[in-house]
């Protein structure tokens, strides 16, 4: 029996659609396809009864029906309890799988990489961790209570389906990231589904206007938009991603309506003084303050409000910020030090112009068949 086993896993690992979980005995095995660790992830992502009160869920700031970003498009979204508010806008995740860890780049003397708009972080799992102990978000007061929320779950059985049962709470904690970082990286929240993705593949048509901002988005001495959100296949993933993953300081003004600004002292000792420093602070180098992460341009129009902090609501505003920032007058960037003025700012695009590159990236919205 023990050789018939043997083959049996040998079987399993070439094949290579299951995997073994537990085996008890010789007689008595746990199969788990990917789709089961899927499923479970997705449980998770959705589940309002894992923040402190409940009510509040992975989904809440980050909902496909907005390219999972927040539903209702607020500038910064509102934690499990009443009142506080992180500092910044939630940022799509769809297509953030793709990032690859921080690292300085000393050929482009840039940083590339990391998850969160300011690359805190260098893997899903560990992003999917931050959120459940934030006091602005989830407001989880320890793991042993995000433990004990799962094993009430209704879905506890797929946890321990996927991942068998333990008492070590870190481990369970390892695991709930893993399986929701699985659901993120599945073809649900990286569908390539968009216009443009048909478009590529010869099955949709763009209109003339779209041609045309699709030109402009490419063209170095126009829109100059590839430089950053880069059209071409990503060489690691063959995937075209709308973004190569650096950070740059754009100019954004602060933005006065951020309600992070009002919350209680004990959240935000500084008041309406706090200042972003992004990237910088991050890599303690004041030569990358006000640095984000370059996000991916997917379902960017339907992911109001733009930028780190929400300034601006329409697509159209922000084309004309990129435009026109360094010959009209804007607000003051909030760390003025580092903004970029090489690549934007002056762009001499016309007002057409900028309706046409709006228009092209109209057409990176998934779902369009």
């Amino acid at each position: 029996m023990r050789n018939a086993n043997h083959y049996l896993r040998l079987f399993i690992a070439i094949l290579g659609t299951t995997m073994l979980l537990s085996c008890e005995d010789d007689r008595d095995y746990t199969f788990v396809t990917p789709i089961d660790k899927v499923a479970l992830g997705k449980e998770l992502f959705f589940d309002k009864n894992l923040s402190n009160p409940g009510g509040q869920s992975c989904a809440t700031c980050h909902n496909p029906q907005t390219g999972f970003s927040d539903l209702n498009h607020n500038i910064v979204s509102e934690g499990a309890l009443d009142g506080l508010f992180g500092n910044r806008n939630a940022p799509n995740v769809a297509y953030t799988m793709f990032a690859p860890t921080l690292h300085y780049d000393a050929v482009d003397g840039t940083y590339i990489g990391g998850f969160f708009l300011d690359g805190r972080v260098n893997t899903l799992e560990e992003q999917a961790k931050k959120p459940f102990m934030n006091p602005l978000e989830m407001n989880l007061i320890s793991v042993e209570m995000l433990v004990t929320k799962l094993r009430q779950a209704p879905y506890y059985a797929l946890y321990q389906k996927v991942y068998g049962n333990s008492e070590n709470v870190q481990t369970i904690f390892d695991n709930i990231a893993d399986a929701i970082a699985t659901f993120e990286k599945s073809k649900e929240v990286n569908p390539f589904s968009s216009k443009y993705d048909y478009y590529l593949k010869d099955q949709a048509t763009l209109t003339q206007q779209e041609l045309r901002g699709l030109q402009l988005f490419n063209t170095a001495d126009k829109g100059n938009c590839a430089a950053c959100h880069i059209s071409d296949p990503d060489e690691d993933s063959g995937k075209v991603l709308f973004t190569d993953f650096t950070y740059d300081n754009i100019g954004v003004p602060k933005n006065p309506n951020n309600p992070f600004y009002t919350i209680p002292a004990s959240n935000n000792p500084l008041g309406a003084n706090a200042v972003d420093y992004g990237l910088g602070a991050i890599v303690n180098d004041a030569s990358h303050n006000g640095k984000f992460k370059v996000p991916s341009l997917r379902n960017v129009a339907i992911s109001a409000p733009y930028f780190h902090n929400g300034f601006y609501n329409t697509l159209e505003e922000v084309v004309h910020f990129y435009n026109r920032r360094d010959v009209e007058t804007f607000p003051t960037a909030e760390i003025p030090e580092t903004v970029n003025h090489d690549e934007l700012g002056n762009l001499g695009l016309t007002l057409q112009e900028e309706k046409d590159i709006v228009a092209f990236m109209k057409t990176l919205t998934d779902g369009y068949k």
